[in-house]
This record gives structure tokens, C-alpha cells and sequence, in this order.
């Protein structure tokens, strides 16, 4: 559903038109659910949240400006919703403190140490060749171990990872959903990309010595 066709959907909206509002819960319920789980403690309170969300839209469109897309307008009603509710049951974080996860994006132990005579700071385990997606790398094997890594994620960084890299959202439509600033989105995606990539190495054992070590 493309920004370019909001203005219409906006207005079938507001007329009342129940095939418009059956639209929106096909296209992002889904979606809506995913996002919900990283803030409460159950999908049946996901599911929640997610109902509160869509009661929101119904209330709200008339009050919609445009100013952002539609899909976003809705996914900042789901975050608000469900930040309230996370609250409630004490699991819920400011995201101003979401980029300050001090554990390294990759383990230390993948290095050689600084004081290395030939390699300092170096991969001392690097990651082996992957198949291509050619080759099988996107296979439902593969993505069942990427949702199942997703799905363990901590909650900030599954909320940007499911949206950058499930969803296919621009970083600036995620920043503006979450309310999270550029800088704390980057560092989220890329440490809960680095996550998912151990899984899948770990999953596969793909990580080889780079060079042989010396004495």
C-alpha cells in the first residue's frame, strides 16, 4: 500500500467504507502483532494492543494531516499504545536509552589482541563463505533460523530489525514510527543485525581461523 494512494484510502476511510478499513487490517495486521510482542509479555496481549491501535485509527483519521504516510501515522499509534501497556507490566525502556547497549556488536574473542606481533587487531575467526541466495542461503531453513534469531533479539532491536529487514521500511520511516533519533536506529540495526548473523554462524558453524597463528 504506497503513500501515493493515502489520500484516497484517507477519505474511503472516513466515509466509513468497511472494504477500506478491511485493506488496512490485511496489509499491516501482521505486521502491527510483530511489532506489539517487543513491548508486552504475550502475543494474546500483542493482540491486544494491536485492537486498541486500529480503535485509534478509527477515531483518529479524521484528525490525519498527512504530514507523515499513513502506515506510519498507524504504527505510532501501535508504539504509543503499546509502550503504555509495556509499562504497565514493567518492561517498557525509554527509547532515548535504546542506543546504549555497551556489549560489543562482535565478540572480542573473534580478534587477535592489540599486542599481536603480527596481527593486532585482526580477525583471528572471521566468517566462512555463505551460500548465495542462489545457492540455497535464502531457504526456508535459513529464514526459520533468521525469524527464530529475530524473535530473541532484545526488544528495541527487534522492533528496527523487523521493520528495516522483514517489513523493508527506509530507516527515516522507522525512526519517525518509534520515535527513536537516526543515531540510536543505526546503532540498533546494526547490533541486532550482528546478533543474527552469530546465530546463523553458529547454526551453520561458519566461522574459520583467517590466518594460522604465530608464535
Amino acid at each position: 500500500m504506497r503513500t501515493s494512494s493515502d489520500a484516497a484510502l484517507v477519505e474511503r476511510l472516513r466515509a466509513g467504507e468497511e472494504r477500506a478499513f478491511a485493506e488496512l487490517v490485511d496489509a499491516y495486521g501482521p505486521s502491527l502483532v510483530r511489532i506489539a510482542m517487543t513491548y508486552v509479555s504475550s502475543r494474546a496481549v500483542a493482540e491486544e494492543v494491536v485492537q486498541e491501535t486500529w480503535l485509534g485509527v478509527v477515531k483518529g483519521i479524521d484528525r490525519f494531516q498527512g504530514r507523515s504516510s499513513l502506515r506510519t501515522w498507524i504504527f505510532r499509534i501501535l508504539a504509543n499504545t503499546a509502550r503504555t501497556r509495556g509499562a504497565r507490566e514493567h518492561r517498557t525502556m525509554p527509547f532515548s536509552a535504546l542506543g546504549d547497549d555497551d556489549d560489543p556488536a562482535v565478540g572480542p574473542d573473534r580478534f587477535f589482541a592489540s599486542d599481536h606481533p603480527r596481527y593486532a587487531g585482526d580477525w583471528a575467526l572471521g566468517p566462512t563463505r555463505w551460500e548465495t541466495p542462489e545457492e540455497g542461503l535464502l531457504s526456508a531453513e535459513t529464514r526459520e533460523v533468521i525469524l527464530e534469531s529475530v524473535e530473541h533479539l532484545p526488544p528495541p532491536q527487534r522492533a528496527v530489525v523487523t521493520l528495516r529487514d522483514i517489513e523493508g521500511w527506509p530507516a527515516e520511516e522507522v525512526c519517525e514510527a518509534l520515535g527513536v533519533s537516526a543515531a540510536n536506529q543505526r546503532v540498533l540495526l546494526h547490533r541486532g543485525r550482528a546478533r543474527v548473523r552469530a546465530a546463523l554462524e553458529r547454526y551453520y558453524g561458519a566461522v574459520e581461523p583467517t590466518v594460522a597463528e604465530v608464535a
